[in-house]
């Protein structure tokens, strides 16, 4: 079942490739697999997946000593400060920084790792309450100061847009971010790389593949409901 579904979903993000004139290959499929176990991971790791997205540091502590180095280990949950220090050694990308306090814990620990950690800025586009996130109006300053920790490097933008029936619901969602996203890759910041933008999920990647995200984040699609 795994396999079939990763061939509809890689399926789905060529056709919506190709109605925004765009490269399949400019976009990356995050099987989120967070509360799945190592034999489904198994499944989609046989059909060629490699990037695995987890909510929880706990489970990308006990599933990335499972499989081989070569996996690419997301975190895409919310991160607690506490926790830092456990995750950044095993996340290849952190797509959750949602606040100044949590980028700089993030630099303090890496720095006494003496590493350099990937991060996103998530962007709470929809202003939702019940969602982290700088609001787009503060992003910019936050990435202004991001930039000068040495052991952080800004590599983009990540948002959760909200859980919706009709998935053309988020399309302005994405464009805004997709259209900030390009503004902020147009200034050249330092220690800024504006070379991903992770947005759409299981309910709505292909307008988010349509609107511009180079990564985005399936896991009902792939594995099934939880």
């Amino acid at each position: 079942m795994v396999a079939e579904n990763i061939v509809q979903v890689k399926k789905r993000i060529e056709d919506a490739c190709r109605r925004s004139n765009r490269n399949p290959e400019e976009v990356t499929l995050i099987a989120v697999s967070k509360t799945k176990p190592a034999s489904l991971i198994k499944e989609a790791a046989d059909v060629g997946i490699r990037d695995f997205g987890e909510n929880k540091v706990q489970e990308i502590l006990e599933k990335s000593v499972q499989f081989p180095e070569d996996f690419r280990w997301h975190m895409i949950g919310h991160l607690q400060r506490n926790k830092v220090k456990q995750v950044i050694d095993k996340a290849c990308l952190i797509h959750s920084v949602d606040s100044l306090k949590l980028a700089y814990q993030i630099e303090e620990e890496a720095c006494k790792k003496n590493r350099t950690v990937p991060i996103l800025l998530e962007v709470n586009v929809a202003r939702e309450e019940s969602k982290y996130g700088f609001f787009m109006e503060d992003t910019e300053s936050a990435i202004r100061e991001i930039k000068d920790y040495p052991h952080v490097k800004i590599c983009g933008l990540m948002t959760i847009a909200p859980f919706v029936d009709d998935p053309e619901e988020n399309r302005e969602i994405f464009r805004k971010l997709n259209q900030f996203y390009v503004d902020m890759k147009s200034k050249n910041i330092d220690n800024v790389t504006m070379s991903v933008l992770s947005m759409g999920m299981t309910g709505d990647y292909e307008v988010a593949v349509e609107e511009g995200a180079t990564m985005v984040r399936v896991g009902t699609g792939i594995f099934g409901a939880r």
